[in-house]
């Protein structure tokens, strides 16, 4: 089944008295890797999480529709910042935790689980303790697992915040590649890591906060570090992230696009 877009409408989150942001539309198109960016305390996770139907502890509303008409949760798989890993499961019963969960293991599951350990550098592994592992190693097992799911929509939460900066680097291509065709939203604090593999780059901000759409640099996804046109675009997505709220936003997403101001699109941000 092709991957969905997902439309979010009148996204609103209240802790309390605070409010986090209210009435937030955006698209996701199909298909695409959407990174959505903002500091800390924006409600950038919250808003993920609202996304993927997670329990929050407070008021939230939001409308989820996908352009298909189907319902998106059978669909969804999550990957979040720790990689969460069973200890006392050997990495590739970690692989096939879904299974396991849901009914028998069989020996189907056990071929797919070992050919995904495959795809991410990990077959010599697969019997091995997760406490032996790197923790580059253990992310890798983190991203099989998310693919076991063969789920066309992945929601992922600072996946790769947790490993060193080469890691970093080697996860990117990795999960470039083996989620390709996906619709992808990830959360991220690096600007870097969001230029090198966002199709679309959606900053929240402000308070309440609103989505601001930036342009994202030329080229194919993960893009090369030497690549002109990202660090052009890193120094203005750095810039729209520090500057403060009252300072008119997009005009460098504006020189970077070529288009309409981003603040244009803070209601639908496609």
């Amino acid at each position: 089944m092709p991957p969905p877009a997902i439309d979010i409408r009148s996204a609103s989150l209240h802790y309390g008295e605070r409010v986090l942001f209210r009435d937030l539309d955006a698209r996701f198109p199909a298909g695409s890797w959407s990174c959505l960016l903002g500091r800390s305390g924006s409600g950038k996770s919250s808003l993920l999480r609202m996304i993927a139907g997670l329990s929050l502890p407070d008021n939230h509303r939001l409308e989820r529709i996908t352009d298909d008409g189907l319902p998106l949760g059978p669909r969804l798989a999550w990957m979040a910042q720790q990689d969460l890993l069973v200890p006392w499961l050997r990495v590739r019963d970690n692989v096939m935790l879904a299974a396991r969960w849901k009914r028998r293991v069989t020996a189907a599951d056990r071929e797919r689980a070992q050919s995904l350990l495959a795809r991410v550098g990990l077959a010599q592994q697969s019997h091995a303790w997760p406490a032996t592992l790197s923790g580059g190693q253990r992310q890798r097992v983190a991203l099989a697992r998310t693919l076991f799911l063969d789920a066309s929509v992945v929601l992922m939460d600072e996946p790769f915040s947790a490993v060193d900066a080469i890691t970093r680097l080697d996860l990117h291509e990795l999960a470039s590649e083996l989620l390709a065709g996906r619709t992808v939203i990830m959360v991220t604090h690096d600007p870097q890591e969001a230029l090198r593999l966002a199709d679309h780059l959606l900053i929240l901000k402000g308070e309440p906060a609103r989505l601001h759409p930036l342009a994202p640099p030329s080229g194919v996804r993960p893009r090369a570090l030497d690549c002109a046109d990202l660090h052009r675009h890193q120094a203005a997505l750095v810039t729209e992230l520090t500057m403060p709220e009252s300072t008119p936003i997009g005009a460098n997403a504006t020189r970077l696009a070529g288009g309409a101001p981003a603040d244009e699109g803070n209601r639908h941000a496609r």
